[in-house]
C-alpha cells in the first residue's frame, strides 16, 4: 500500500496550488508534517475569496470576534483585541480592516494573521486644524469649507468622522497601495500612500461620496445621482475627470462593484417605517430591492442589467465584491448579499432587527442570511474577505 505521507514535495505542491478555497489549503497542509513541510504557511496563488461576515462581540470585555463562513456554515473565532468594542471599524478591503480609537490613531488590520498597517493619524486630515488632548471634549477643531471653525470630541471623531475605506490593493509585504476614505459629515474624499504622513484632499471629487472603487488603476467614485468621478492619482498631484450621466437615478444608496471587466453600479432601495412603543417612536429602514447597471463609457450611461448569472455581489462597509457562485459551495448566483451601513445618524439596528439579507435579483425576493438570528446588534455585521497575505 503507498504511503500518501512520502508523496514528493514537488507533487505536493502542484496540487496545493490547485486549492482555490483558503480553508482547503489549511486543511491540507494539516494532513501530516511533510505535506505541511513541502508548501508554503501563505498561498500567495489564491483568488479573492468568499468573505465571512463580522459580527459583533457577545461581550464588551471579550477579545474574540465571531466571524461567520457561508461556504462552511459555521462561526469561526479569532482571537482580535486590537478591534475591542472602545475601537471603530471603518470598512474592509481586501481582507484588512480599517480600525479608530479615541486617539488620532488610524491603523490597517488583517484579523486572520494580525498584522498591523499605521495610516497618518485623525490629526493630519487637512480640515484638522488643531488637536489637543488637554482640551477634553473638544480635542478636535476643525474648519468646514466656508471657513466657520468647530470641534469635536476624541469619541466623536472616533465613531463618525470616517465613513469608509477602499484600498487599491492589500497593503502586506511591503506593496505600495494607495488609501482613500470616504468622509461622513462633509462628503470628502482623502487619500494617503504608504509613506504619506498625512492625508491629503481629492479636491474636485468632494460629493461624489456614495462608494468609491479601484478599477483598472483608477479609482472611481459615485455621486447620488450616479454620474463619476475619475480619479488617477499615480503621480504627485492628483488628477480628477468627471463623468456627467443623465440623472435618472433615485433609490437611496450607491455602490459601484468590479465585476470581471465591468464596473456596476448598484442602487438600493430602502424602506422607513415607524415602530411605536410606549415609552419611545423608533425610525426602522428596510432594504426592499436594488437595481444594477453596467457602465456603457461609450455613451456613457449606466444600462440596467436584467441577470448577475452565476455572479454573486457582496455589499455594505466593505469593498464592494462580485464573484462566481460556481468556485464556491455556499453561494448563490444572481444574488446581492447585504448589510446594513447606514450612517450612525439613521442606524436601526440598537432599536430594531439589522437589514441584512440576500436579494434574489430574479424574482426580487429576499431571504435572511444563514447566520441571521445572532442577538447582537451593534456594531452591525461586516463582510471581510479572508486574506492570509
Amino acid at each position: 500500500m503507498a504511503d500518501w505521507s512520502q508523496l514528493h514535495p514537488e507533487l505536493l505542491d502542484f496540487i496545493a496550488k490547485k486549492f482555490k478555497i483558503y480553508t482547503d489549503y489549511v486543511r491540507f497542509r494539516a494532513v501530516c508534517h511533510n505535506w505541511r513541510a513541502s508548501v508554503p504557511k501563505t498561498p500567495h496563488h489564491l483568488p479573492t475569496q468568499l468573505p465571512w461576515l463580522m459580527l459583533p462581540q457577545s461581550q464588551p470585555h471579550h477579545t474574540h470576534r465571531p466571524f461567520f463562513s457561508l461556504s462552511l456554515n459555521k462561526f469561526h473565532f479569532l482571537h482580535l483585541p486590537e478591534a475591542s468594542h472602545r475601537r471603530r471599524r471603518r470598512g474592509s478591503s481586501h481582507g484588512w480592516l480599517l480600525i479608530l480609537d479615541e486617539a488620532p490613531e488610524i491603523f490597517l488590520l488583517n484579523p486572520l494573521t494580525r498584522s498591523k498597517v499605521h495610516l497618518p493619524p485623525l490629526s493630519t486630515f487637512p480640515n484638522v486644524v488643531r488637536f489637543n488632548f488637554a482640551d477634553v471634549g473638544r480635542e478636535y477643531a476643525l474648519r468646514t469649507s466656508s471657513g466657520d471653525v468647530y470641534t469635536r470630541s476624541l469619541k466623536k471623531m472616533r465613531d463618525s468622522f470616517i465613513k469608509k475605506t477602499i484600498l487599491s490593493s492589500s497593503p502586506a509585504n511591503g506593496s505600495d497601495f494607495i488609501a482613500v476614505v470616504i468622509l461622513n459629515q462633509t462628503g470628502d474624499l482623502a487619500l494617503c500612500r504608504k509613506s504619506d504622513d498625512s492625508w491629503t484632499f481629492l479636491e474636485d471629487a468632494q460629493s461624489y461620496s456614495e462608494d468609491v472603487i479601484f478599477h483598472r488603476g483608477l479609482f472611481y467614485a459615485v455621486n447620488k445621482y450616479g454620474s463619476i468621478a475619475v480619479c488617477d492619482v499615480s503621480g504627485s498631484s492628483p488628477r480628477v475627470s468627471i463623468i456627467e450621466m443623465p440623472q435618472q437615478f433615485g433609490g437611496d444608496l450607491q455602490y459601484m462593484v468590479e465585476s470581471g471587466e465591468e464596473l456596476l453600479l448598484v442602487t438600493r432601495y430602502l424602506d422607513l417605517t415607524y415602530d411605536v412603543e410606549p415609552d419611545q417612536t423608533s425610525l426602522i429602514y428596510r432594504t426592499t430591492r436594488f437595481q444594477v447597471c453596467r457602465l456603457d463609457s461609450k455613451a456613457p450611461r449606466w444600462e440596467v442589467v436584467s441577470s448577475l448569472g452565476d455572479r454573486a455581489l457582496f455589499l455594505g462597509e466593505n469593498l464592494s465584491l462580485s464573484l462566481s457562485s460556481v468556485d464556491f459551495p455556499g453561494c448563490k448566483g444572481n444574488c446581492i448579499y447585504y448589510t446594513d451601513d447606514y450612517s450612525e445618524d439613521n442606524y436601526d439596528g440598537i432599536g430594531g432587527e439589522q437589514d441584512l439579507g440576500i436579494f434574489n435579483l430574479e424574482d426580487g425576493s429576499i431571504e435572511p442570511l444563514p447566520c441571521s438570528h445572532f442577538r447582537i446588534r451593534w456594531p452591525p455585521p461586516l463582510w471581510v474577505t479572508p486574506n492570509p497575505c
